[in-house]
């Protein structure tokens, strides 16, 4: 037992030796340790501060080239929402070849490539709006609209968040949430290189859908909704008979 215990005093004191020898030739010294110790700790609450948080937090601006055909496009893209909360979603305002678009990229599956699904968002406390997306032809989890993009782009620059669901073909519900703040300078920059302009009044006054007529048709009674619709078939019909005579 005294061999061991002297084996082992005897070890520890020549590594002890040996790590005091490492330090010096690496020029370590305790003050060296403690700069290093400090610089790391300092760097450790730069990335996890507030200020990182909120750039993380933010709308950015980007331009890419598309690989086929070497254009340049330009996009908005949202911030991530809250992980554990929400989906990983991305909500991005495009201008491709002078096409405003609006997509999500999701992480999960939506729908089969160039096909139609559901989609809804809610501008803070404002009534939601439900449309149909379609996904890109090389995808399944990436969706766009062109035909509901303006609307979408005047309601979001109206708003403080916004709150998306996505209808997938699995009837999976994908929802997510995110910051419209710093989102107006981008998102405007986008839709300058697409040479739209969007007006007070066009922010203002968005445009009336469908969607949104049928919504509001389905809640009148049955003796108004005759009502209405008898004045749009005037509407129409008075339509129809002025493009008939440009003709």
């Amino acid at each position: 037992m005294k061999l061991n215990r002297i084996f082992c005093i005897a070890n520890m004191d020549v590594g002890k030796r040996h790590m005091q020898g490492t330090l010096a030739s690496h020029n370590f010294t305790p003050s060296t340790l403690l700069n290093k110790t400090a610089s790391r700790f300092i760097l450790a609450l730069l990335i996890f501060s507030p200020t990182a948080v909120f750039a993380a937090n933010t709308w950015s601006y980007h331009q890419e080239s598309d690989r086929l055909t070497n254009k340049t496009y330009s996009f908005a893209q949202s911030p991530l929402p809250s992980r554990g909360l929400y989906d990983y979603i991305r909500l991005e305002i495009i201008c491709k070849e002078n096409t405003l678009q609006v997509a999500i990229d999701a992480d999960s599956l939506i729908a089969s490539q160039g096909r139609d699904f559901g989609f809804e968002y809610q501008i803070d406390n404002k009534p939601p709006v439900a449309l149909q997306m379609t996904t890109f032809k090389d995808t399944k989890r990436r969706g766009y609209t062109e035909e509901y993009a303006q609307r979408i782009v005047n309601d979001i620059l109206t708003g403080k968040s916004i709150f998306i669901r996505v209808n997938t073909m699995i009837r999976k519900v994908l929802s997510a949430e995110m910051p419209l703040e710093n989102g107006a300078e981008p998102i405007r920059h986008v839709v300058s290189d697409c040479g739209l302009n969007l007006s007070d009044n066009a922010i203002n006054e968005p445009v009336y859908t469908l969607t949104e007529f049928q919504q509001d048709f389905d809640k009148l009674p049955s003796e108004l909704q005759q009502q209405v619709l008898n004045k749009i078939k005037i509407i129409i019909t008075e339509t129809q008979n002025a493009l008939l005579k440009d003709k």
